[in-house]
């Protein structure tokens, strides 16, 4: 958290994204048994998922084990996640009836188990921070107007260009439904809260100015009362970090292709910065991941307002001897660099 807010520390702290899923065996156990959209609605399931990255690993924060496209099931959008291929939902939504036709959202009732995930956690490590997350606006749209994951985006591409207002209506809708949404993560006990823009990268500029940025900066504006530290994450997103600096957020989360050092330069000091370990190394064996974190760490010499993290999620093949060589040389190096 002191990192989040820019303050000294005595090493750089660190999590994974998707440090809780698929590389480690309690999880593979469990999958066997349940689809996951049953174990992230599952309170007891998705606090054990949560809880196993820390009983193993020497991590700084846990993050609740959900999937961004939770809260379709309150919007009363008919999807699954389809393994190996992701959220497929069964009508998308490309025109005005089918923005209209979605249900209010509310977070309590339609996803409340996220939050009781949450508690459960707190309840058997108070010691750990846990943070909450949400999809943005945009990333979740483009689910919604593909029906599935897309390289190309070109459907959602055609209706930011030649559909504006209708893209508007539904991010509004979006937006909405996303600050309740993490409202309630942090009453139930987040400590910290990302937002997951994935997709943003595939927009110009200009469109991100227009339409992404003023909703992304409406969720930070209505989060801040909370005082729950922020972070905003994209990938793909270099040309635009100029724009993902205004958000409001207190971290920006950065994908591996951007040097934490370019992006200080332009998006100033005052901003953390989370990341950004490219997860392939994860793969590859304990003295390149300590070669590979090094270099990280060293564009950021100053080691304050910096969280560790990869450049995107724990990849399904990491080597666990690798995560544990991550966290424990991020931990020494970092701590033996602040005391020089």
């Amino acid at each position: 958290m002191r990192a989040l807010r820019g303050e000294d520390v005595d090493a750089v702290p660190v999590w994974l994204m998707r440090q809780a899923g698929r590389h480690l065996p309690g999880y593979r156990a469990l999958r066997a048994q349940h689809g996951i959209l049953e174990i992230a609605r599952t309170p007891e399931l998705a606090a054990e998922v949560t809880l196993e990255p820390l009983e193993r690993f020497d991590l700084d924060a846990a993050v609740v084990f959900a999937d961004i496209t939770l809260p379709f099931f309150g919007l009363g959008v008919d999807f699954q996640i389809d393994p190996g291929v992701g959220p497929v939902v069964a009508r998308p939504i490309r025109s005005a009836d089918g923005v209209e036709a979605l249900r209010p959202f509310e977070a309590r009732r339609d996803a409340g188990f996220v939050g009781e995930a949450i508690r459960r956690f707190r309840d058997r490590r108070p010691d750990r921070p846990i943070l909450g997350f949400a999809g943005a606006p945009f990333t979740l749209a483009s689910y919604l107007i593909e029906g599935a994951p897309s390289k190309e985006h070109l459907q959602t591409r055609r209706l930011v260009q030649g559909e504006p207002a209708l893209v508007g209506r539904l991010l509004d809708r979006l937006t909405e439904m996303t600050i309740d949404y993490l409202r309630m993560q942090a009453n139930a006990g987040a400590a910290a809260l990302q937002l997951f823009d994935t997709w943003a990268g595939q927009l110009t500029p200009r469109s991100y100015a227009s339409l992404v940025l003023p909703r992304v900066s409406a969720i930070f504006d209505a989060l801040r009362p909370l005082h729950v530290p922020t972070i905003y994450f994209s990938t793909g997103s270099a040309h635009l970090t100029r724009l993902l600096g205004r958000t409001g957020a207190d971290a920006l989360g950065v994908d591996w292709r951007a040097p934490l050092g370019a992006v200080r330069e332009v998006a100033g000091p005052d901003l953390a910065l989370q990341g950004n370990l490219d997860p392939a190394v994860l793969v590859t064996e304990p003295e390149t991941v300590r070669r590979e974190a090094r270099a990280v760490l060293d564009e950021l010499p100053e080691g304050r307002g910096h969280v560790f993290n990869l450049g995107h999620g724990v990849p399904p093949d990491a080597r666990p001897e690798c995560v544990e060589a991550l966290v424990d040389f991020v931990h020494e190096y970092s701590a033996a660099r602040s005391r020089r």
